[in-house]
C-alpha cells in the first residue's frame, strides 16, 4: 500500500535531487548545451564571499523567525485549545493569513509600508513613515515580522492539537494540589509538548531555508544584499546570471543544511517520540 507513495517520492523527490546534483558538476546557461565543468562550480561558489553572506542572512532569518514564532504560536495554541465556542471562531480567524499567497502578502505590505503613500502617511503616524525596506536592519525586521505573521497560525494549530492530547486528569490533579494556571503551564503543558515543540521547530527551521517568493517580491534581496538569503541567491545565479551550475551547487547546499538541521533537532528530541504524552502520568 505504500508503493504508490514511494513511487511519487522517487519521481518528484529523489530523481530531481539527483538531477540537481548532476548539474552542479556541469556548465549550463539554461538554454544551450550542457558541458562538463568538473569541480569548477563548487570551487567558484565555495570561494565566493557572497555565499557566506547569504548563508548568514539565511540563518539570521531562521533564528529570528523561530524566536518570534515559537512563543506566540505556543501561547495561541494553548489558548485556542479550550473548548469554548468563541475560541473555535478565533482559531479560524487566526488561520486566514496562511491561506494568502506569499506574493500577495508581500505586495500588500510593500504598499502599506511605503513612507510616502503607505499606512503611516495616510494616518499621519510619524514613526510608521520610515524607509522600512530601504534600511538593512529595518528590512530584515520586516521580513521576519511578515514571515511570523503568516506562519504563526499554522504552528498554533500544531500546538492546539498537542495540548488536546494531554490527559485532563493531570490538570485535575494539579488543581486539587492548588497549582495555579501559570504553574500548570510550566509544570504540565510545556513538558508534555516537548516533542510538539521539536516538530514545530523542525518545520520552522527547514521551512526558513526555502523563503524565496516573499523576499523576492518584498525586497529583491536588498537593500545592498541585506536580505539576500540562499534560496534567493540560487535564483539570481541561475536565472539572472544564467549559471545553472552554480545555482545547482546552492541547491545541494540547501538540501545538506536542511538535512543536517532536521537530524540535529530529531536527535535533540530523543529516540521515543511518544514518551512526552506519558511524562508525569
Amino acid at each position: 500500500m505504500t508503493l504508490p507513495a514511494l513511487l511519487m517520492f522517487l519521481a518528484f523527490g529523489i530523481v530531481p535531487l539527483l538531477g540537481v546534483f548532476y548539474l552542479s558538476f556541469m556548465r549550463w546557461d539554461g538554454i544551450g548545451a550542457i558541458t562538463p565543468a568538473g569541480l569548477d562550480n563548487w570551487s567558484a561558489v565555495l570561494t565566493d564571499p557572497s555565499l557566506l553572506s547569504a548563508l548568514w542572512k539565511t540563518f539570521l532569518v531562521m533564528i529570528l523567525s523561530w524566536a518570534v514564532q515559537t512563543p506566540i504560536s505556543l501561547l495561541l495554541g494553548v489558548f485556542i485549545a479550550g473548548h469554548q465556542r468563541y475560541r473555535a471562531v478565533l482559531a479560524v480567524v487566526y488561520f486566514v493569513p496562511l491561506l494568502l499567497s506569499a506574493a500577495a502578502i508581500s505586495i500588500a505590505y510593500k504598499a502599506l509600508l511605503d513612507p510616502n503613500f503607505g499606512l503611516g502617511a495616510g494616518l499621519g503616524i510619524g514613526w510608521l513613515r520610515q524607509n522600512w525596506l530601504g534600511e538593512p536592519a529595518l528590512a530584515m525586521g520586516v521580513v521576519v515580522f511578515i514571515v511570523s505573521w503568516q506562519f504563526v497560525p499554522f504552528h498554533s494549530l500544531i500546538y492546539q492539537g498537542g495540548v488536546r492530547q494531554i490527559p485532563t486528569s493531570m490538570y485535575e490533579a494539579a488543581q486539587i494540589d492548588g497549582a495555579s494556571r501559570v504553574r500548570q503551564f510550566f509544570s504540565i503543558t510545556l513538558p508534555q509538548l516537548k516533542y510538539t515543540i521539536i516538530t514545530s521547530s523542525t518545520l520552522m527551521v527547514v521551512g526558513s531555508l526555502t523563503f524565496f517568493d516573499l523576499i523576492f517580491v518584498l525586497t529583491g534581496g536588498g537593500p545592498s544584499d541585506a536580505t539576500r538569503v540562499l534560496a534567493l541567491d540560487m535564483y539570481l545565479r541561475g536565472f539572472r546570471s544564467s549559471d545553472m551550475g552554480s545555482a545547482s551547487v546552492i541547491a545541494v547546499i540547501l538540501v545538506l543544511v536542511g538535512l543536517a538541521l532536521a537530524l540535529l533537532l530529531r536527535r535533540l528530541g530523543g529516540k521515543d517520540a511518544n514518551s512526552s504524552q506519558l511524562e508525569g502520568a
